[in-house]
């Protein structure tokens, strides 16, 4: 469940709008979404999904006759092949309740995917925040320059990060943090790289740019000392082969796909 959508419920809810929380109580076998899926149903929107289909439809209908009527939470356990002809075969329940009886401050919110120190707030770096906007995951946004951030706002669970030294800020990411360097800046990319080598607890380290800049930071690393199993950790170029294109919002969804991969 996205950290927008439990925003989305919380405002929801203090302003009194009318509204539903479908939520996926238990599972069984092969359904669309895990246990813990949350949607919001108004009489004229729906935020989250459960899995779409016949099955999303056949919920939002009976969360807005339960808006139209009003009433008691009540629950159903639906199993996809023989109630709704879908082919995932699971079994699942669901529970539909009135959101001002339903607080979001107390829905569990599973760990995020990945903790992302994410370097650099070019066009690509902007194209990656957009993606991870509507993902579960926790990141921390950095550049020295104050005027390469986008002026609206962004979700809670992306902190924007303006400091200079840049590279100190690797010192503070948690052990097991994932770290994604596109600066405008070679010798900022080569600080950053040391920085994060240095530490090596990262659980992904993944640098912007060509074969031929890996094997120039290699040996600049190597003439640093950094030994070869550490320098092999590093990513670059990064994203996953056999995506081919070279726009930002290509690189953007093939990184994106690449963290996702990664924490598993």
């Amino acid at each position: 469940m996205a950290p927008a959508l439990i925003d989305a419920a919380r405002r929801w809810r203090a302003a009194a709008r009318p509204a539903v929380v479908v939520a996926v109580l238990r599972t069984r076998g092969s359904v669309p979404r895990e246990a813990g899926t949350r949607m919001l149903v108004a009489a004229d929107e729906v935020l989250g999904s459960i899995g779409g289909g016949h099955l999303e439809l056949a919920a939002i209908a009976d969360a807005r006759a339960l808006l139209a009527r009003g009433g008691a939470p009540f629950e159903q356990h639906i199993a996809l092949g023989p109630t709704l002809g879908q082919c995932c075969g699971g079994t699942l329940d669901l529970r539909f309740t009135l959101l001002a009886g339903d607080d979001p401050a107390a829905w569990p919110l599973p760990a995020p995917r990945f903790m992302l120190q994410l370097y650099g707030a070019g066009h690509v770096g902007r194209a990656i925040v957009r993606l991870l906007a509507g993902i579960h995951c926790r990141v921390q946004w950095i550049d020295e320059r104050e005027s390469e951030f986008p002026t609206e706002p962004l979700p809670p669970h992306i902190e924007r990060i303006c400091v200079e030294p840049v590279e100190a800020e690797v010192a503070l990411a948690p052990p097991g943090a994932f770290h994604l360097v596109l600066t405008h800046s070679h010798d900022l990319d080569l600080a950053l790289t040391q920085a994060i080598l240095r530490r090596g607890d990262f659980g992904w380290f993944g640098l912007i740019g060509s074969g031929t800049k890996r094997a120039r930071f290699e040996h600049r690393l190597r003439e640093r000392g950094f030994a070869n199993d550490l320098i092999e950790r590093m990513v670059c170029p990064i994203g996953l082969p056999g995506i081919a294109g070279k726009e930002p919002e290509v690189i953007a969804v093939s990184v994106v796909a690449q963290l996702l991969q990664a924490s598993h």
